[in-house]
């Protein structure tokens, strides 16, 4: 199956500026999510969409193929993502390549490794659904039977019904961890003008590797995670983030090159 990799990383990220190039440990937020990628084993292309030329300059130098920028007018925080898959589909068209499916791969979500992106690749092969998608168990005191509402200073349950109090009578619901992935079928999105199909199938991550990088406060947690992880590299020592939460790094190693994909063409 043939299955294009889009990273999508806009220069005018309000609530982080320059978040997808901030510095975590030494190096470009961006890195993690690239070097994921390039271990995959079921991506045939990774491409970095992005209208920033210090961006566009980075996913080079990390491997990534930059084979245009993306219009400023398809780059403003209420462009949807799905106006820039559209565009980087008609901007590789040209050249004769044209993708069974699209995945999407967010820099913000930096805990997703290559074997989480095969994983979702099989999924959607074998079940021929429409679209995978990442998702993360909601913790019990946030499920939908424990929320709560004010009103006049009065609390009251969001649901209706009894009040469920007991965590084991509550049901198990998940959500979409930024998402980390969203793998959908390319005539979804081209002809239905769709992210999500009818047949949407789940790939369940834990809650250590759904974080989804949104403020500052994100953005610290994962430098200190990071930090954490190269001292104990550097120690000899395992840690959490080297057993369930490795970075794709851990998965397969990888040697960046100059091939002529990922020569600069913007």
């Amino acid at each position: 199956m043939n299955i294009l990799g889009l990273i999508p990383a806009r220069g005018g990220s309000k609530g982080i500026p320059h978040k997808n190039v901030a510095q975590i440990a030494g190096r470009p937020l961006l890195a993690w999510t690239a070097e994921a990628a390039l271990n995959s084993k079921r991506l045939t292309r990774v491409v970095l969409s992005t209208d920033d030329e210090e961006i566009a300059e980075v996913g080079l130098s990390l491997g990534l193929e930059v084979p245009f920028l993306r219009p400023e007018e398809l780059a403003r925080d209420d462009s949807p993502v799905i106006v820039a898959i559209k565009q980087a589909l008609f901007m590789l068209e040209p050249s004769g390549y044209w993708p069974d499916a699209v995945m999407l791969l967010q820099p913000t979500s930096p805990l997703r490794r290559a074997s989480h992106i095969d994983e979702a690749a099989e999924i959607l092969e074998t079940t021929g659904a429409d679209t995978v998608v990442s998702l993360v168990a909601v913790p019990h005191q946030f499920n939908p039977l424990s929320v709560m509402t004010i009103t006049d200073g009065r609390v009251a349950p969001w649901s209706s019904g009894e009040m469920i109090t007991r965590r084991q009578d509550k049901p198990v619901v998940y959500a979409r961890n930024g998402p980390a992935i969203l793998l959908t079928q390319t005539h979804v999105i081209n002809e239905q003008n769709r992210l999500y199909g009818d047949d949407c199938r789940p790939l369940l991550m834990s809650a250590n590797e759904s974080l989804d990088i949104d403020n500052p406060e994100d953005l610290e947690m994962f430098n200190l995670i990071a930090g954490a992880a190269s001292g104990a590299k550097e120690s000899g020592h395992r840690n959490w983030i080297d057993g369930a939460n490795r970075t794709a790094a851990a998965d397969k190693p990888i040697a960046f090159h100059s091939s002529p994909r990922n020569r600069r063409r913007f």
